[in-house]
């Protein structure tokens, strides 16, 4: 058994969620496991089983919104990795980035093989140079790596995605339906005024609406919300990350677009209606392994992969009709007022 091994995995927290299988399987043939990861996803990276310690850097070659790159922050993370001294190292990254920089600074800090997928000739920055197909689910993607480098999925693991939840707020109530209105990304987001219709039309067909949103997100979950009234609870900035998985795992359906809450939506099962704007490819980045309900409209600008719809009208999202999706949540979810067994 390997004594440490490292497992990067930058970006969001849905990115993270989704490399949640590769690092249970880094874990089944080690002692140890770091997870070396950004910022925007420490939240989902103490929700994963498998991870002996979270090592947080934001790199500037993977964060969205980039610091200058400044030598002695690349020097003090190649001393933060040589100072745990991993065996290997696994660099787990989307298709669109190149694990390389990373490569170069664990190379630095005397880790002595390192695994990653790279359309780039790497030279000497790689032990195993890993290729596959960029048209597979992000999930398969870290998992097909993960086998390369001697790390398979012990038996008896399906490579669902999988947290440990927090407890859901008291007070909920029986059978509902979640609704997230929000998004990462601009340009992944429907229109709050379609979220506002999209809840109305809900609780007058008799389902109970949890509307749920981050800190920055209370003025958007108030506005969907709407009025206070029966049936319909605004958790907007009222939940951990933990405690959101928790009210997740007891809704019927969840209403999200493809955003981190659509990853921790099938961490814990629950269906999902998955508005999804089609800046980035549906087949990378579906939600994994649980019923779903794709709703999109589909144009010829398909993978343009903006942060921020150029469009006028957004259209292959904002195009998406209130009641298509009024009828994929019944379709997911069945009759109104039945609880989800979590």
């Amino acid at each position: 058994m390997i004594r440490h091994v490292l497992v990067a995995r930058s970006d969001n927290d849905g990115d993270v969620l989704l490399a949640g299988p590769a690092i249970r399987a880094a874990a089944a043939s080690s002692e140890r496991v770091t997870l070396l990861a950004g910022p925007r996803g420490r939240g989902a990276a103490a929700l994963l089983p498998g991870i002996d310690e979270v090592l947080v850097w934001r790199l500037p070659w993977i964060d969205p919104e980039p610091a200058p790159v400044a030598r002695d922050d690349v020097l003090a993370l190649a001393a933060a990795i040589a100072e745990r001294a991993p065996d290997q190292a696994v660099i787990l990254t989307s298709y669109h980035q190149s694990p390389l920089p990373l490569a170069l600074v664990l190379r630095l800090a005397g880790v002595a093989r390192i695994a990653a997928i790279s359309a780039d000739y790497p030279g000497s920055l790689l032990d195993v140079r890993h290729r596959i197909d960029d048209d597979v689910h992000e999930v398969e993607r870290s998992l097909s790596l993960l086998d390369a480098a001697g790390f398979p999925l012990p038996a008896g693991d399906d490579g669902r995605l999988a947290v440990i939840p927090g407890r859901a707020p008291d007070g909920l109530p029986q059978g509902y339906v979640v609704v997230h209105p929000g998004a990462s990304v601009p340009a992944r987001a429907w229109d709050p005024l379609l979220h506002r219709d999209l809840v109305e039309r809900l609780r007058r067909a008799g389902h109970a609406v949890v509307v749920t949103g981050g800190p920055d997100e209370t003025a958007l979950t108030r506005g969907v919300s709407g009025p206070p009234r029966p049936g319909v609870v605004d958790l907007g900035g009222r939940t951990t990350l933990a405690e959101l998985a928790g009210v997740l795992a007891r809704a019927r359906a969840v209403v999200v677009g493809n955003t981190g809450p659509a990853h921790l939506s099938a961490a814990v099962g629950a269906p999902v209606a998955w508005l999804h704007a089609d800046t980035i490819p549906a087949v990378r980045w579906h939600p994994w392994r649980v019923p779903y309900v794709r709703l999109t409209v589909p144009v010829p600008c398909a993978g343009c992969r903006a942060r921020v719809c150029p469009v006028p009208g957004h259209p292959c999202i904002d195009e998406v009709p209130v009641a298509s999706v009024v009828e994929a949540v019944e379709r997911l979810a069945g009759p109104a007022g039945i609880e989800r067994a979590a």
